[in-house]
């Protein structure tokens, strides 16, 4: 059995561990707040695009004009693969079921997959597998706007259009609620804006919205020039939405990871007192029975 001495300074470190989870859970519970409430927030707007987007579409078939780039389907020589991870760990298994969904799906793949990693675990993992990077981005904000995505955005448009890959995947965490993350692998590139959109990335938040009447509108200064500017915005609101989805899943994995470490701590700290209550409870008997046998001694010397 451990000495007191041992398990005292045990529950010294497992309580101050235990207030560490304690303040964790709670920064993070604040942060997946905010970041639930950017996810809502975005997607009145993804759904009004999209009605727009769709209108133009079908607009610019009706006069036979020609398909926008990232409308147009073409042969699928080479993939690319964005995965949307953390900077940082202790967020329980966030990173590990997201980066296992796209290692099966890469595995699976016939053409080669050119991958950009959103996130350092996202990185670190794909240079351990030796994994096509073809680029990288680090430290996002914890409030992202849409400035900060701009850049990913850029890259994997004009790899697009560059022909670097035929079809662009979105790798990223679906926030569900605070107990539920689902990783999911959904189309980015090139833009579905007819048939079944559960393949798309955008269908969690514009497919489940109200259906109304597109009216007719006029544009100036024509369909064609606002259906160009259009498709890359909306696309960019892709991967901003699917950023927004997976920081507030990690938020909310960390929070409940942290709140699990918390309550185990807890528990080791009760099995850890009783533990130092025996050893000291057993360190007193000792020393009676040692007082008690002193005693015994003094008086039978006493008695010769």
């Amino acid at each position: 059995m451990s000495s007191i001495r041992e398990i005292r300074r045990h529950i010294r470190s497992v309580r101050n561990i235990s207030k560490v989870t304690r303040a964790m859970q709670m920064v993070a519970a604040s942060k997946m707040r905010r970041a639930q409430d950017q996810v809502v927030a975005t997607r009145p707007y993804a759904q009004k695009a999209w009605e727009l987007l769709t209108h133009l579409a079908a607009l610019a078939v009706r006069t036979e004009q020609e398909e926008h780039p990232l409308l147009a389907v073409r042969p699928v020589n080479a993939v690319g693969l964005v995965v949307i991870t953390s900077d940082k760990g202790l967020c329980g298994g966030y990173n590990h079921n997201l980066l296992r969904v796209v290692t099966e799906y890469m595995q699976a793949q016939e053409k080669p997959v050119k991958v950009i990693t959103v996130g350092r675990k996202g990185r670190d993992f794909m240079l351990r597998i030796r994994a096509n990077l073809v680029a990288e981005f680090t430290g996002v904000p914890a409030l992202p706007t849409l400035l900060d995505v701009l850049p990913i955005a850029r890259t994997v448009l004009d790899d697009y259009l560059a022909g670097v890959y035929d079809e662009v995947l979105l790798a990223y965490t679906d926030f569900v609620n605070t107990l539920v993350q689902r990783p999911v692998i959904r189309r980015l590139l090139p833009l579905r804006v007819a048939g079944d959109l559960t393949e798309q990335a955008v269908s969690e938040y514009v497919a489940g919205g109200p259906q109304v009447r597109i009216p007719e509108y006029i544009y100036e200064p024509d369909p064609q020039a606002v259906l160009a500017q259009i498709v890359p915005r909306f696309t960019e609101l892709q991967i901003y939405q699917a950023i927004l989805e997976s920081i507030a899943s990690e938020h909310s994995a960390r929070m409940v990871a942290m709140r699990n470490a918390t309550d185990n701590a807890n528990e080791l700290l009760d099995q850890l007192t009783l533990s130092f209550n025996r050893a000291r409870q057993t360190a007193i008997t000792k020393e009676i029975l040692d007082i008690v046998g002193g005693a015994e001694a003094l008086a039978k010397s006493a008695q010769r």
